[in-house]
């Protein structure tokens, strides 16, 4: 283990990276065991208020991402002063996406069906750096020779490609596919040859004229969503938290 680890991360300049890895993902863990804990009036924890006002944590989530980020921008990838940067700016990452919806919608939705969307975007940005601490790099330039790095066209021509095939994919509505595709673009290949799901602009543009193409894109998409969303939505309930039950609205007459 030890000499995997050092062949393979430090050696390469990675171990701020899994540091920042490790801190973000434990913060998100940890933050979202307190704010249950708080939720559920359990545990010496409570709101950060000063003044009346609700401190939410996406701030000092917001410092310590500058503070981390610019310190590890001026430091070497080596050291005990990268490693320090790369843990304040995996704790501050963590702290700023455990709150996206909040970002996202202008609105303390943290414990609404609109604040699964901070669980998705953790559960992404930790899957995409794991990839990339894994070996991977975007549009799938470690699939090249040393000699074609030397080879700014094949470079240019590989990396255009492949966003290419990002851009496609997304047109027909995949968007974790086309997200995933930037570091494996063999993801975005399965993309683009599978069927768009309705109403994206790709089944808009191409199945306008194929009734059957849309009627097949969209039992696909049914027996797809009705497949995962209840483990989709179990898992984030188990990460997140259950979230509140929405309000019933009232009907005007």
């Amino acid at each position: 283990m030890g000499h995997w680890l050092q062949r393979n991360i430090i050696e390469p300049g990675k171990l701020p990276l899994l540091l920042a890895l490790t801190a973000f993902v434990l913060t998100f863990l940890i933050t979202r065991v307190v704010t249950r804990l708080i939720r559920a009036g359990k545990g010496p924890f409570g709101n950060v208020k000063a003044g009346g006002l609700h401190i939410h944590h996406v701030v000092p989530g917001v410092v310590l991402t500058i503070v981390g980020g610019f310190g590890a921008v001026a430091s070497s990838r080596y050291g005990f002063g990268s490693a320090v940067f790369a843990v304040l700016f995996g704790m501050g990452a963590g702290l700023v996406l455990d709150e996206f919806a909040l970002i996202l919608h202008l609105d303390d939705v943290y414990w609404s069906e609109e604040g699964r969307k901070s669980v998705e975007v953790v559960v992404l940005t930790a899957a995409l750096v794991g990839l990339v601490l894994s070996g991977f790099s975007p549009f799938g330039v470690n699939d090249m020779s040393q000699t074609e790095l030397h080879d700014r066209g094949s470079v240019i021509s590989t990396v255009v490609v492949n966003f290419l095939f990002s851009l496609a994919v997304l047109s027909k509505g995949k968007a974790r596919m086309a997200i995933f595709s930037v570091i494996v673009p063999f993801i975005g290949l399965i993309g683009l040859v599978r069927l768009a799901r309705p109403g994206s602009p790709w089944a808009r543009r191409f199945y306008r004229r194929r009734p059957r193409a849309r009627a097949k894109a969209t039992l696909r998409a049914y027996h797809h969503d009705r497949r995962w969303a209840g483990p989709r939505r179990r898992f984030q309930d188990l990460l997140g938290g259950k979230p509140d039950p929405a309000p019933d609205r009232v009907l005007g007459r």
